[in-house]
């Protein structure tokens, strides 16, 4: 029998909602600026401006079910998203943008379950963290997603050992997010240092460094050329190209495309995040015809893969969430997908 071809996984798109259909979501837009991204996503997702004002958890969800089913992937890694919290476990929902409940990722994921993955999102400060880290497990789960700047989670803290710890020896991957971040307010960017992942590595957690520890606004530092240099010595930390086609991510693009890093990155669009191909022409990672037959496309999840494909990332990239995911499940101990040689 020929071997099952491996399934093409976005392994980053956010579920956002506003918790009209009972979720538990929340929405927090204090900012003009803030209010002005959510327009700017809900116009992304093809839905209309009014779902920001009631209904945003069913349209976001059947949106997202018509754009995957369009499109040439076979499934996305949904992503929940926990609340800020301080290092004593007290929550801080008022320095969150939006909190979506691993409830809820669940119930929308398990009506999926052939186009959605789940991955949950638990600060390990939290005074529930290893009990809802166990429920989780339990449930099947395979990917933890956190975004430290924004949600205060320092991996250096000593009393976080004990989580990682737990997803090694369950072989649960971490999607952290690294480099700076504009989209949410920041709680502390320096814990958007990619340096910070070696506790977690160093407890045997295989780590996929969202959007390549790259910049997102002007001022924010670039750590792609450290996290290059993690690559050699961590085999199990990866990176994901999620965003890398906006505007100001596309500067990561260049660092990450010759080999044999390429082979240590993972497709993910951040969905739904605007992608285009202005940033990367304006690179010259591609010309002007193939930005304007992006523009084509009105799917997103479609678009990024068209871009990403032209810039020169090759189907394997598309694949290797599968590969990853695959390997975590089987019986066997954990063997190095790929290193990265000098």
């Amino acid at each position: 029998m020929p071997p099952t071809p491996l399934r093409k996984i976005d392994c980053h798109v956010h579920l956002i909602g506003d918790g009209s259909s009972g979720s538990g979501c929340w929405l927090q837009l204090r900012s003009i600026a803030h209010r002005l991204m959510a327009q700017i996503l809900v116009r992304t997702a093809g839905l209309p401006p009014s779902a920001l004002r009631e209904g945003l958890d069913a349209q976001l969800e059947q949106s997202l079910v018509e754009r995957v089913r369009d499109s040439s992937l076979d499934a996305v890694v949904l992503l929940a998203q926990d609340q800020p919290y301080r290092s004593d476990g007290t929550p801080l929902p008022e320095k969150g943008a939006f909190f979506v409940p691993n409830n809820h990722l669940l119930d929308v994921c398990a009506r999926h379950p052939d186009l959605f993955i789940p991955a949950v999102s638990i600060h390990p400060a939290r005074r529930d963290a290893m009990d809802e880290l166990e429920r989780c497990l339990a449930a099947g789960v395979g990917i933890l997603k956190l975004l430290p700047n924004c949600l205060n989670v320092d991996y250096s803290d000593p009393r976080y050992q004990p989580f990682w710890e737990r997803m090694a020896a369950s072989r649960m991957l971490l999607l952290s997010h690294t480099g700076g971040e504009l989209s949410l307010p920041v709680i502390n960017p320096k814990l958007a240092d990619p340096r910070l992942l070696r506790y977690p590595l160093d407890c045997g957690v295989t780590v996929i460094a969202a959007h390549c520890a790259g910049r997102s606004g002007l001022w924010d530092a670039d750590y792609t050329a450290i996290l290059l240099e993690m690559f050699e010595k961590w085999p199990r930390l990866y990176g994901d190209n999620s965003a890398l086609c906006s505007p100001l991510r596309c500067h990561t693009l260049p660092a990450i495309l010759p080999e044999p890093v390429r082979h240590r990155i993972i497709h993910g669009s951040d969905f739904p995040i605007a992608v285009g191909g202005f940033g990367p022409w304006r690179m010259g990672l591609i010309d002007r015809k193939t930005w304007r037959q992006s523009r084509r496309e009105a799917n997103m999840l479609e678009r990024d893969i068209f871009l990403k494909r032209a810039i020169g990332f090759d189907d394997s990239h598309l694949t290797r969430m599968a590969e990853l995911l695959a390997e975590a499940a089987s019986p066997t101990p954990q063997s190095n997908l790929s290193t990265v040689t000098s």
